[in-house]
């Protein structure tokens, strides 16, 4: 079966005389894994600001089927990222791997929650394809929580991707602490961090208030801040208030959101206020209007502070681990709606920015050439080894069989009996899957967003 071509890089991206292309599968699981694994393919075989590479560069995009597979709305708002969003296609777990079988990628991007890498790491390795691509994985943003698991989890990968020196020394420590490799981890950055500098322009005063989907949780705390919001906007009338949202009420994110302040902004008394609007699209777009930036502890924050906005760390709720703010300890960001509404603007720590990979300092263009050079290396190399997660049936057997099994994966990585493809099932089949999994996916996203805080609210009377 010949390789197939999903889409082509920049034009910018000349092949060498000679060389084929070089072709990449992305494979994510959410509009924002996405964004960060077509963007990272990009970082990875090009330079990171025209996108130029020695070779032409052929990236196919496949979204991994589950709650929080994209919307085509959610992909068109991710913004620029060098693929033709309308040629990606969904898949299983099972499909994933008979398309890398079939389809000879020189390199995957594992762009997934954990325990998905997990089961694609032992998928791959059980295929034994005679020259099996490079695998690259790592984390979409801030890694405040559950470390030590999503570590491990991604462990086996051929490069697993540090956004900043700080996680680079924290994700070695963890391998070393339990005795495995750590020689995947490699430096690099956020690879959507961009845009022109921060200028203040006169007559403009725009605040930004960056959503995330589940922090807060509570519904008290999640409508303490949007008051806190419209009684900002109100403070100052003369001043533009944007409630920059991830998603519209009935899609997913990488989080589930219960509780969307859509929602919650039609029981404000009297409206929001005219100078407080709701907004959507990519975030680099907000950012390029945005005056102050403030979140309680979303990525945008490191976006906003490569670009050198103004950029506010929120301590209302408490500086905790279960909010991530914690992780901004540190930064000279932490402060209060209250003086945020004096006219206070936080800046940031020199010496906290340097380790964070934020890179205000003009050095990102060179940020990826350590991964870049191990990728080109391992592409050299030959046949690589046959890939070797921490976890096996022997290291983890009350816990990876259950993941792999998720996923419709045995024990041994092999597919379980049922695992079928489309090919195998038929069109007329498919179809009928189609349908019953989009309406289970329409019923599990009202249970969430509807029925769940419903019963929640009952329990606590």
């Amino acid at each position: 079966m010949p390789p197939r071509t999903d889409d082509a890089a920049s034009p910018a991206a000349t092949p060498a005389a000679g060389r084929a292309a070089l072709r990449i599968a992305v494979l994510a699981d959410s509009d924002t894994r996405w964004k960060w694994g077509a963007l990272t393919a990009r970082r990875l075989t090009g330079d990171p600001e025209t996108g130029a590479a020695e070779r032409a560069v052929e990236i196919s995009g496949l979204l991994l089927r589950g709650r929080a597979t994209p919307t085509p709305r959610q992909l068109a708002e991710v913004g620029e990222v060098g693929v033709d969003t309308g040629r990606v296609r969904e898949v299983t777990a099972v499909e994933f791997l008979h398309t890398v079988r079939d389809e000879a990628y020189d390199v995957v991007v594992l762009a997934l929650v954990g325990g998905a890498v997990q089961a694609m790491l032992h998928g791959l390795a059980a295929l034994e394809l005679p020259r099996r691509p490079v695998v690259v994985t790592g984390y979409v943003g801030v890694v405040y929580e559950k470390l030590a698991d999503g570590l491990l989890l991604r462990h086996g990968a051929d490069v697993v991707l540090a956004n900043s020196r700080h996680d680079g020394e924290r994700f070695r420590a963890v391998y070393e602490g339990v005795g495995a490799d750590a020689s995947a981890v490699t430096e690099a950055a956020l690879p959507f961090l961009g845009g022109e500098p921060h200028r203040a322009q006169e007559g403009r005063d725009t605040v930004v208030f960056a959503a995330q989907p589940s922090v807060p949780a509570s519904r008290a705390d999640r409508t303490y801040l949007l008051r806190r919001l419209v009684e900002h906007a109100r403070l100052h009338p003369g001043r533009e208030v944007l409630l920059k949202l991830r998603s519209k009420p009935g899609e997913h994110t990488t989080h589930i959101e219960e509780l969307p302040y859509q929602r919650l902004a039609e029981r404000i008394p009297g409206g929001l206020p005219p100078n407080l609007r709701l907004v959507y699209g990519h975030m680099g777009e907000v950012l390029d209007r945005t005056d102050l930036l403030v979140t309680v502890s979303s990525t945008a924050a490191l976006e906003s502070l490569h670009r050198r906005i103004p950029t506010a760390i929120l301590s209302d709720l408490g500086v905790r681990e279960t909010l991530g703010n914690h992780h901004f300890i540190g930064s000279g960001l932490i402060t209060s709606w209250d003086h945020l509404d004096g006219g206070f603007r936080p800046e940031p720590d020199e010496q906290w920015l340097a380790g964070q990979g934020v890179a205000a300092d003009g050095t990102y263009g060179a940020a990826y050439d350590t991964a870049r050079a191990r990728v080109a290396a391992l592409l050299d190399a030959g046949p690589l080894p046959r890939l070797a997660p921490y976890y096996t049936p022997a290291t983890a057997p009350g816990y990876l069989p259950g993941i792999l099994a998720r996923h419709h994966l045995g024990p041994d990585g092999h597919p379980l009996p049922g695992a079928v493809t489309p090919k195998e099932t038929g069109r007329v089949r498919g179809a009928v899957r189609d349908t019953v999994r989009n309406a289970a996916r329409g019923a599990y996203r009202h249970g969430v967003q509807r029925v769940a805080p419903v019963i929640r609210r009952m329990g606590e009377l």
